[in-house]
């Protein structure tokens, strides 16, 4: 069983160092990998990202991150993944990396994703440029996801991870106002996982949001946002035969 760690809006700062260094310090016990979905920050500084790199330094496990929308408020993504990989956490866009353990190999393919709406009742590349460019920019965060997951399919992992900041289905936003939906994630998401493959899709985003959702393909989904699972992270067990269950601990 492999046993992933995850957790999203932590929207760290200065006031908040060392808040969960203690709990990630019990990783070795709990789990194999921790994925960070994003938000990690609060307005997107370097000084921020500095305090985030701090909780996440020197762990045992490996960490993998993508970045959210508070991670970009700044204007300065490269600068806060720079300080992020600095601190040995792989930072994903459109990109997978491979973990190994045991002897399996576990793909991770990250994006930041972003919103759209979902089947049926989602935004459209048509009409004036800036809607055509919103939904462009959605579909291009999801054809770089659906390549990273074909990569690590063809790389022989056993096990493969789709890790976002927006949601890809709206079953994980039960609690969000209606009216926010298609600011809250895409279809588009979803559709990339279907088709290339994944055993577990985790994302953040939603504080409001619930924790189990499900795709149209069959692909598990966990809202991590931490005001969801109220906790330092959440554990989900991953069978290493590539089963699509995706059961669950806390700490």
């Amino acid at each position: 069983m492999i046993r992933v760690a995850a957790v999203g809006d932590i929207h760290l700062g200065p006031d908040s160092r060392g808040l969960l260094r203690p709990a990630f310090d019990t990783l070795p016990d709990h789990a194999d990998l921790l994925l960070l979905a994003g938000d990690l920050t609060r307005h997107g500084t370097p000084e921020e990202a500095r305090v985030v790199a701090d909780e996440v330094a020197g762990l045992p496990v490996p960490v993998v991150a993508v970045l959210g929308n508070h991670d970009h408020h700044a204007e300065r993504p490269e600068d806060v993944t720079a300080v992020l990989r600095d601190a040995g956490v792989t930072v994903l866009e459109g990109e997978g990396t491979v973990v190994r353990v045991g002897g399996v190999r576990v793909g991770v393919a990250g994006t930041k994703g972003f919103g759209g709406g979902f089947a049926g009742r989602s935004g459209s590349e048509f009409g004036e440029p800036e809607m055509k460019a919103f939904v462009r920019h959605t579909r291009g965060l999801a054809d770089g996801l659906r390549r990273a997951l074909d990569a690590l399919a063809e790389d022989g992992c056993g096990v493969r991870i789709a890790l976002t900041h927006f949601s890809p289905v709206p079953d994980t936003l039960v609690g969000e106002p209606l009216e926010i939906y298609p600011f809250l994630g895409s279809y588009l998401l979803a559709e990339a996982m279907d088709e290339s493959g994944a055993d577990l899709a985790v994302h953040g985003h939603a504080h409001l949001g619930t924790e189990h959702g499900i795709t149209s393909g069959g692909v598990r989904v966990r809202n991590v946002a931490q005001p969801v699972i109220r906790r330092a992270f959440a554990v989900y067990g991953l069978p290493v035969d590539g089963g699509r269950g995706a059961g669950g601990e806390g700490s």
